[in-house]
Parts: C-alpha cells; structure tokens; sequence
C-alpha cells in the first residue's frame, strides 16, 4: 500500500482480514502444499491476535459487547488454527474466511458511521 493512503484503524484491520482470507482461501485450493497452508494459516493467526490487541485497548470505541465478541471469535480462529495444519477441515477454512469477510464488512460499515 502507498504511505498516501490514510486508512483508519478499522479500514486497515479490514484489508488485513480479506487478505488473510484470500490467503486461507488460496492455501485451501493448493492443500497438497502444507506449507502454503501453514504460513496462511499463520498469517490469519496474526491478523486476529493485532485485532484482539486493538479491541483490548482503553481507547478503543467499540461498544463491549462487539470487543467481547472479537475476542471470543480471535480465541476461536487460535484454537482452530492450532489444530495444526494435517488435522484442520476444509470446513474449518471455510469458517475462518467467512468469519475474516463478515468482520471486515462490519468494520468498513461501522466505519462508515
């Protein structure tokens, strides 16, 4: 991305998140590849974990609830991803990348306001 570009907080962890989708989803097309999979897998990991920090702050707006419920998701998306690569279901990356799309759509609507 250009150092032009000015995105806020929620618009730059909704690109993270699509990203890593299309990371997840890539990875899943190319199973035979572990390692493809594995550094998607890492990478989502990633986003969630920034994701959590962000909504674990004192200045963060977020109503409590919606903190509480990206943290529970980022707990999820932890366990699931440390099943480790030969155990994770094509189900569960399915989960993962709709959970990545559906936030990053809420965080560009709530952006929006």
């Amino acid at each position: 991305m250009s150092n032009e570009t000015n995105l806020s907080v929620a618009e730059e962890q909704a690109f993270q998140l699509s990203q890593a989708a299309i990371g997840l989803d890539q990875a899943k097309a190319a199973r035979s590849d572990l390692g493809h999979l594995a550094a998607a897998l890492e990478r989502n990991l990633e986003v969630w974990v920034a994701l959590k920090t962000i909504v674990s702050t004192s200045d963060c707006l977020l109503p409590d609830a919606v903190k509480e419920n990206l943290r529970r998701l980022a707990e999820f998306v932890a366990d699931r991803t440390m099943q480790g690569v030969d155990n994770i279901a094509d189900t569960t990356i399915d989960a993962l990348i709709n959970i990545n799309l559906q936030i990053s759509e809420g965080l560009l609507e709530g952006a929006k306001k």
